[in-house]
């Protein structure tokens, strides 16, 4: 299983303690105590590593897409009054990641970064409904021939660490890596209202696999 580069340290400081605790229960405490033990931190370090997976995926780039950014479960589709960037008018589709996801976030579109900004905030429920401006996250807008995309990372009441790896003038292929989040979260994704979206309510969404959304 390859790991994403986010997992050191943070793995190694959360793994350390309960590898610790299970080698001192195995040494100095009966058999019967060190069984349960053993196997709860076996399994809580094989839901750290779990978390931090970064398998390999086949993307199929196509200009009339807007691909997910992330792995998770639709949660909104709605048309909002965007105020950040647009100021106008957008669909807004956003995905719930669980700690169970892989948590990479990829491009929806390829094209350049033309906003690229950190807001800090508080930490809701990623699925609360004022999450979308309230809670910390970044926000990245890309543009090419076909659309102008925007999507955020926001934290969560468990997600506390956005990570981000490009800036605004960056030229970017669609499905690349651009950030990561530790922890469960959300994203948000604003599309042109005359898009055509392609996903339903619910639905699980796979990052650089599954289309938002098209223009023919």
């Amino acid at each position: 299983m390859k790991l994403h580069k986010e997992a050191f340290p943070t793995a190694l400081y959360a793994i350390f303690p309960v590898l610790a605790i299970i080698i001192v229960t195995f040494f100095y405490l009966p058999f019967g105590f060190f069984i349960p033990i053993g196997m709860l931190g076996f399994v809580f370090i094989f839901l750290v590593l779990n978390f931090f997976r970064n398998p390999e995926i086949q993307i199929e780039q196509n200009i009339n897409y807007v691909l997910a950014p992330c792995d998770g479960k639709v949660v909104v589709i709605e048309e909002v009054f965007e105020p950040l960037y647009f100021k106008k008018n957008m669909r807004q589709i956003s995905i719930f990641m669980s700690p169970l996801n892989v948590h990479v976030n990829r491009t929806p579109i390829g094209g350049k970064v033309v906003h690229c900004e950190y807001y800090p905030g508080k930490f809701l429920v990623a699925f609360h409904p004022k999450s979308s401006l309230e809670n910390e996250q970044t926000y990245l807008v890309m543009e090419n021939e076909k659309f102008t995309v925007g999507f955020k990372q926001i934290a969560g009441a468990v997600a506390r660490r956005i990570k981000w790896y490009v800036k605004s003038g960056d030229i970017l292929e669609q499905g690349q890596e651009f950030g990561f989040i530790k922890f469960g979260s959300r994203m948000d994704i604003f599309i042109p209202v005359e898009a055509n979206v392609q996903v339903e309510l619910h639905q699980i969404t796979w990052a650089g696999r599954t289309v938002l959304a098209k223009i023919d």
